[in-house]
């Protein structure tokens, strides 16, 4: 986590059983000038499953975006010029997890909920429900539905003036994890693009595992049919047997398409020298995109998630960073996949989004991709990344 001088403001705070319930800024209520209004807004929700949702809205004046404290600062949806990073879910609402039983259809009520670009999975496990020796796991772990205990809105005094939105998410459950995980959501005013700083710690007196996946989901405009995805792919396997029957096309995307079950691949990227990667969503005219940068180190692992259903039913595609795949945790064990933490050790991930608005945005993308591939193969495996 970065740490800044800069003007802070507390919003939540659970230790202090205190919040603020509206509240706002602007660069000009700072006493910051520049070619770039921004703004900063904290409002709750009312009515339905959305009772009580906190939104904090960030506008840098080229760039919007919405984070949730409420569902584990994750972000609702981002908006620059003409594109917009998100997907239209069935769910409509931002609901509150008190509405939310994560046991249900067999551990599948996580999806209840599921209608962000970002939501993380985690900490304790994530991935595909089932059992793990004797004990249930939930989709995709409990991250994404555990209100933050402290969040904090600042600006740094010194130009760029990065506008940062930090939360404080715990998963504590007596005699099993305790962690805490600080998470950052920033943007530059005038930029388009934010990024994602977030540090796990385990505060525990043992050693545990832990599990994160970073489940990014992008419908139109970016996704259409004949829609790429690109990356450095050193590696990709399918998911599944149904996903194996893709792997003639598996870069590339149909429009929707009813009855289409979904197919997920699970890639081991290229990097560069300072082992960080770049994936990027483009449109099929190439001139509209979103392009992710991650360090491998910290996420080795990379799921391509293609959902082509129906506009109503969620069209929609997941670019996925992850410590490794979403299978259940039991297999992702086995598979040697599923890493610890030391008592009171953290670790740190960094991902960088950026909305791609022109042609040239675009191929300045693929030539990256391309420069870190360096001519290297990729290699298509037929069977899942699964032991035997």
């Amino acid at each position: 986590m970065a740490n800044t001088d800069g003007t802070s403001f507390v919003l939540d705070n659970a230790d202090a059983r205190g919040n603020v319930v509206d509240w706002s800024i602007t660069n000009d209520t700072l006493g910051i000038p520049g070619d770039f209004t921004f703004s900063v807004r904290k409002r709750t929700l009312h009515g339905g499953r959305q009772e009580g949702v906190t939104l904090i809205e960030v506008n840098n004046g080229h760039l919007a975006l919405s984070v949730i404290p409420t569902r584990g600062m994750s972000v609702l949806r981002v908006r620059a010029g003409d594109v917009t990073l998100g997907w239209d879910s069935p769910v409509k609402e931002i609901v509150h997890p008190a509405f939310i039983n994560l046991q249900a259809r067999g551990g599948l009520g996580w999806l209840d909920g599921f209608n962000e670009m970002l939501v993380r999975g985690g900490y304790e496990w994530s991935g595909h429900p089932g059992m793990d020796g004797d004990r249930l796991l939930t989709l995709h772990g409990r991250a994404g539905n555990t209100p933050a205990s402290r969040v904090e809105v600042a600006v740094d005094p010194e130009p760029p003036h990065r506008i940062r939105v930090r939360g404080r998410v715990l998963e504590t459950t007596f005699k099993f994890a305790d962690y805490e995980m600080w998470t950052e959501i920033s943007t530059v005013p005038g930029s388009a693009a934010f990024r994602v700083s977030d540090r796990l710690t385990n505060q525990g007196d043992y050693e545990r595992e832990f599990q994160i996946l970073y489940h990014g989901n992008f419908g139109p405009p970016l996704l259409e049919e004949n829609a790429e995805f690109v990356a450095p792919v050193r590696e990709v396997a399918p998911f599944n047997e149904y996903a194996a029957g893709g792997l003639d096309a598996w870069t590339t995307y149909r429009g929707p398409t009813p009855h289409f079950d979904e197919q997920a691949y699970a890639i081991l990227p290229y990097a560069d020298a300072e082992n960080r990667t770049t994936a990027m969503l483009r449109n099929a005219a190439a001139d509209r995109g979103v392009a992710l940068r991650f360090g491998v180190d910290e996420l080795p692992c990379l799921t391509l998630w293609k959902n082509t259903d129906t506009l109503k039913q969620g069209y929609v595609t997941g670019l996925e960073p992850g410590s490794g795949f979403p299978y259940n945790r039991a297999v992702e064990r086995e598979a040697g996949r599923v890493p610890k933490l030391a008592p009171g050790a953290s670790r740190e991930f960094t991902l960088d989004y950026a909305v791609l608005s022109d042609r040239a945005q675009v191929a300045a993308v693929a030539d990256e991709v391309a420069a870190i591939r360096d001519g290297r193969d990729t290699r298509v495996r037929t069977e899942p990344p699964v032991p035997r």
